[in-house]
């Protein structure tokens, strides 16, 4: 009799372990990602450090009025070097007038202020008949306009503008692209029927003409400028 033998079963092949080749395509395109994935970082670093805390108008800044830190809020924004805005990096000056208006939610221009400078204008509380226009709100451009009483002849106005007396008496411009500094509606037991008034700012040369219609016969009126109109 023959004695039985085991024979275990034959080893697998070892595995040799190859050392990535720079040629692998594998390698390079790991590579590639990671030097992608670098860049990208670093640029967003770079822009987020590039932004500028700057000012803007929390509401309308009316020209005349004295700038302070209530009148802002503060915004970071990308700005080229040297851009003219108001950068909030600092204290805001002391003394600071608005000379131009701005509107509410703009950056504010440098251009758009002054240190305590005489802006020669004067406001001027005007309460025009009839209901006023809904564009009539502060740092609204308007001009002024003078409209005569018609006189009665013999108890009859005159019949057209053809006539001497109409056209004497026709309306007139007082003062153009005037800002409107406020517009005040009347409050309390006595404002039922009562008018609002519109504070406008008058350059001191148009001061007299306007103060002096005022108190003539007559009546001014409040004209809205619309955009892009002003100043041209």
């Amino acid at each position: 009799m023959h004695s039985s033998q085991q024979h275990s079963p034959p080893s697998p092949p070892a595995v040799r372990l190859r050392r990535p080749s720079w040629r692998d395509p594998r390698l390079l395109v790991g590579m590639v990602l990671v030097g992608v994935s670098v860049a990208v970082g670093s640029w967003a670093v770079a822009a987020a450090g590039s932004t500028t805390a700057v000012h803007v108008a929390a509401g309308p800044l009316i020209p005349g009025a004295p700038l302070t830190a209530e009148d802002l809020d503060v915004r970071h924004v990308r700005l080229a070097e040297g851009a003219p805005y108001l950068e909030a990096t600092s204290e805001l000056p002391a003394g600071l007038v608005v000379v131009r208006g701005v509107g509410a939610g703009e950056l504010v221009p440098l251009s758009a202020l002054a240190e305590g400078q005489d802006l020669g204008l004067r406001p001027v509380a005007i309460t025009p008949s009839g209901d006023l226009s809904s564009d009539l709100v502060a740092g609204a451009a308007v001009d002024l306009w003078f409209v005569p009483d018609r006189p009665l002849l013999g108890g009859v106005a005159p019949a057209s503008a053809g006539d001497s007396t109409a056209a004497t008496n026709a309306p007139h411009q007082l003062a153009s692209a005037l800002t409107v500094a406020e517009v005040s509606a009347p409050q309390g037991a006595f404002a039922v029927g009562a008018r609002s008034t519109v504070h406008v700012l008058v350059p001191v040369e148009d001061l007299a003409d306007v103060l002096a219609a005022m108190a003539s016969a007559g009546s001014v009126a409040v004209v809205p400028v619309p955009a892009g109109v002003a100043g041209s």
